[in-house]
């Protein structure tokens, strides 16, 4: 539980007013307060503006007017520090190409379970892998991104670097605290934007631009798939 100087502010954009009142005790058992709910991507602009919240949880898909979205890459072309997540009522990878192209941090399918949208509010505000290990401890483990995969977001090449060193999609969900469709669809992603056709392609551009040093030194896990 965290304490009253650890919370942060939340706004939440969705269409469906049995959602809104959802979300809102599920975001606040992790630490976010609700400060403002909308119903339109215009309203939800509007209170951003109002209340510069830490975080905004949108709906992907909207019922008339501007989507989600066009939504999210407007607000975070207004305020590019806010942290985004995308709900949608679809998982497939054209709507989570959607929501992560609009600069998601992380995407939430509405038939996730409530632990899956507290992992990604973690995931959002935490440079950090979760190791499930018996010290239960988080390792900073900083994105190479920036100077190295210009085309992947920063989880897309934490994803690369972990299956590079040989972990399962379900390993890695465990340690980005994520679920493995997400991996999945992160991986989906990666193999697009580096031209590759599969994980073994992906692992074999990783170690030929020197990510995942450790893949040579340690036995891949068992259970990896695409």
């Amino acid at each position: 539980m965290m304490t009253l100087d650890e919370r942060r502010s939340g706004l939440i954009l969705d269409d469906h007013p049995l959602w809104l009142e959802a979300l809102e005790p599920l975001l606040r058992e992790v630490g976010i307060d609700v400060v403002a709910r909308a119903s339109t991507a215009e309203e939800a602009l509007g209170l951003l503006a109002e209340h510069k919240p830490d975080l905004f949880v949108a709906d992907l898909h909207l019922n008339g007017g501007v989507g989600g979205a066009a939504c999210v890459r407007e607000a975070l072309r207004r305020f590019p520090a806010l942290n985004v997540i995308v709900l949608s009522g679809f998982d497939d990878p054209a709507s989570v190409d959607e929501a992560l192209s609009a600069g998601a941090a992380a995407f939430v399918s509405k038939s996730a379970l409530p632990e899956d949208l507290g992992s990604a509010v973690r995931q959002v505000f935490t440079h950090s892998v979760f190791l499930a290990n018996q010290h239960q401890r988080r390792v900073h483990r900083p994105s190479r991104q920036s100077d190295r995969l210009p085309g992947l977001t920063r989880r897309e090449a934490e994803v690369l670097e972990l299956v590079a060193e040989g972990y399962s999609n379900g390993r890695v969900a465990v340690m980005l605290w994520v679920t493995e469709q997400t991996v999945k669809f992160h991986l989906s992603n990666i193999y697009r934007k580096l031209g590759v056709a599969n994980r073994t392609e992906a692992t074999h551009w990783a170690l030929v631009h020197e990510f995942g040093r450790r893949a040579g030194n340690e036995a891949p896990a068992s259970g990896g798939s695409r």
